[in-house]
């Protein structure tokens, strides 16, 4: 049976500690090492310090963290700890000290040395801006030699770094109100982290016109500093009217009189591990009312053809169209005809190629009239879509040639560079970010995301070979949250975004087993370590399931007071309407939904239900609800990682 801390997020630790700090005006969370969500009343500063150590391939090495010492008054703090970075060749020891005066002065230190030889691509500080309070917005970066520039922090996603050079950065968070950020150890520059659906700028160490990897030698010391002070232009007490800012309170509103937007295709990939799907499979998928499933074919493979037949079988079975990958090499020519001769034996149906080639991140536009001229004949109404298989950024450094293309695609997950909860959460609201930046240079071509994973697939910048899983953990491509409420609330928050800045269709996971909406009757293969039940419908089919009964209706855009903590999807279809309510964080909340009808009907999802949904998911899907009389508005009480559907 699952632990409740397993039907959160799939994990039998408890998560991380969180302590609430001050430092004078400002207040900030302390977690796990990290200073996070550092404010000044309702305005946030930063999001996030912390010490990264990232191997040759841009892995992050996790630390353990030991001696903690802590020192928390009403406005200031100290607080100590050491840290171990340790995986395979590294080995990295650290002391950290964090301090935060009743001034609103906050200084995070760490001096730490390399107990092995070992390659790194970074070592060091790293300070995150947010992107709502930031974009757009002026800011003052010091260089090296003293020197000040001024810049503006992209609206846009930045394909490449906006700021270079840095020892300092400061910003105008209020009229005459400034914060600065002070870097010491190592010279810094900035990147957009959005390129990779992080929620933030984010300001490093080590210049990367200096190359990677870097050979830390036995022995090597590092020591760096990271402190972040406010200035006002006039009289200090200005900081008070704004610390003193009350938020608003954790709702939504809905408004159903004004235009919605049309909810896009909605699509699986086909299950990895290549086993059939079975009856009852099947037919829990044709409850999601999907549009298509997504196939990857390397055309350079011997047994393509067959994973081909597999899929436009089960794409039968559920009466769906395929969303094809195709991946050419340079004999892309012959592959195509080879191709061809296929699917004119299969006769798949078709509504999407998506042609990659094997050695570009972003493809270029000669396989993409190859592949033109050999399959538009086939079906003229099929689109030819290309983009890249990998990171927006891909798309972003390299443009793709949209004047060729009928549709153009990316893919998305929120695990590029941090793995925690609340930086999975920070992505979400990224997701329009990127939609409207690809709006820059593809106008109004269909934008189709494929695939959503909660993981990277692979690593498109690995420097050397990646090495295999050490014993006792889950391939790279799998998170034990798949099976979870929270991976329930982030798919619920993905498609929202997404949604909502009006994408043409979204292709989502696997059908089945630990990278999909549902497990094998076999089961998890590493039991032990992804706990979850065969056969059983994971949290996040659900989601999927509740949006797939509007399926062909629209979306209306809502607004969260929180999204951090709240987050909430409105549908609409033949007069119906269906708000769908997800609980982002750990603790329980309290969250009102202004706007109802007097009568709506009200089902939650969370740990007192989670296993009957999970291994009775058809018994749990077939009452609509409890009848709730309203007046016109609805409180919820929401436990952690809950979800709640109400249809008036």
């Amino acid at each position: 049976m699952l632990t409740q801390n397993e039907l959160y997020s799939g994990q039998s630790m408890p998560l991380p500690a969180i302590k609430h700090l001050r430092a004078g005006p400002l207040t900030m969370i302390y977690q796990a090492g990290d200073l996070r969500y550092l404010k000044l009343g309702d305005q946030e500063i930063l999001r996030r310090i912390y010490v990264a150590v990232r191997d040759q391939n841009w892995g992050t090495v996790p630390p353990g963290l030991s001696n903690v010492r802590e020192e928390i008054a009403a406005d200031s703090f100290h607080l100590t700890y050491q840290a171990e970075n340790k995986q395979r060749e590294i080995d990295f020891f650290w002391q950290a000290t964090l301090r935060g005066d009743a001034q609103g002065t906050v200084h995070f230190t760490f001096e730490g040395q390399a107990r092995s030889t070992f390659l790194s691509n970074r070592l060091g500080f790293c300070v995150l801006h947010p992107i709502r309070e930031c974009a757009g917005r002026a800011c003052r970066v010091t260089h090296p030699d003293g020197s000040v520039t001024d810049g503006v922090f992209p609206k846009y996603i930045s394909p490449h770094q906006p700021f270079l050079e840095m020892t300092g950065i400061d910003h105008e968070i209020q009229p005459g109100v400034w914060a600065e950020v002070i870097f010491t150890g190592d010279i810094f520059e900035m990147e957009d982290q959005r390129n990779w659906t992080d929620g933030s700028y984010k300001t490093y160490c080590t210049p990367l016109r200096l190359g990677f990897p870097h050979e830390i030698k036995a022995g090597t010391w590092i020591t760096q500093s990271v402190t972040l002070r406010l200035r006002a232009e006039a009289d200090q007490r200005k900081w008070a009217a704004f610390a003193n800012v009350q938020e608003e309170p954790l709702g939504f509103h809905m408004e159903t009189s004004g235009p919605g937007v049309p909810l896009p295709r909605l699509g699986l990939g086909v299950a990895s591990h290549g086993q059939p799907l079975n009856p009852k499979e099947l037919n829990r998928l044709r409850a999601l009312n999907l549009s298509h499933v997504r196939v990857d074919l390397k055309l350079s493979e011997a047994d393509y053809p067959a994973r081909l037949r597999q899929a436009w079988q089960e794409a039968q079975a559920l009466n769906l169209s395929l969303e094809v990958a195709l991946f050419l090499s340079d004999q892309a020519e012959a592959e195509l005809q080879a191709l061809r001769h296929e699917i004119e034996a299969i006769k798949p149906r078709v509504w999407t190629w998506l042609i990659f080639h094997i050695e570009e991140k972003s493809t270029s536009e000669q396989w993409i009239s190859l592949a033109r001229h050999a399959l538009s004949s086939y079906d003229a109404q099929a689109h030819i879509g290309s983009g890249t298989n990998s990171n927006f950024t891909e798309l972003n450094r390299s443009r793709p040639p949209a004047q060729s293309l009928d549709l153009v695609c990316y893919s998305a997950n929120p695990q590029v560079h941090a793995f925690d909860n609340a930086s999975l959460v920070e992505t979400l609201e990224t997701l329009a970010d990127i939609v409207e930046s690809a709006r820059q240079f593809i106008g109004s071509l269909p934008l189709a995301i494929t695939p959503i994973t909660l993981k990277q697939r692979a690593n498109p910048d690995a420097t050397a070979r990646e090495a295999e899983p050490e014993p006792g953990t889950l391939p790279r491509s799998v998170d034990v949250r798949q099976m979870s409420l929270f991976g329930a609330g982030w798919t619920l928050g993905s498609f929202k975004y997404l949604a909502e800045s009006g994408v043409h269709s979204l292709t989502y996971y696997e059908t089945t087993g630990w990278r999909g909406v549902m497990e094998t009757d076999a089961g998890s293969s590493s039991s032990e370590i992804f706990r979850s039940l065969p056969g059983a419908a994971f949290p996040l089919y659900h989601v999927l399931a509740d949006i797939g009964e509007f399926a062909g209706g629209e979306i209306l855009p809502i607004r969260s007071t929180h999204p951090l903590q709240c987050i909430c999807v409105a549908l609409r279809k033949l007069g119906q309407t269906r708000m769908i309510v997800a609980n982002l964080q750990a603790e329980s909340c309290s969250v009102t939904v202004t706007g109802l009808t007097t009568q709506v009907r009200l089902r939650y999802l969370d740990e007192t239900n989670a296993l009957e949904s999970m291994q009775s998911p058809e018994a749990f899907r077939s009452p609509l609800g409890e009848m709730v009389q309203t007046p016109g508005q609805l409180t919820l009480q929401l436990r952690p990682y809950a979800l709640a559907r109400i249809d008036f």
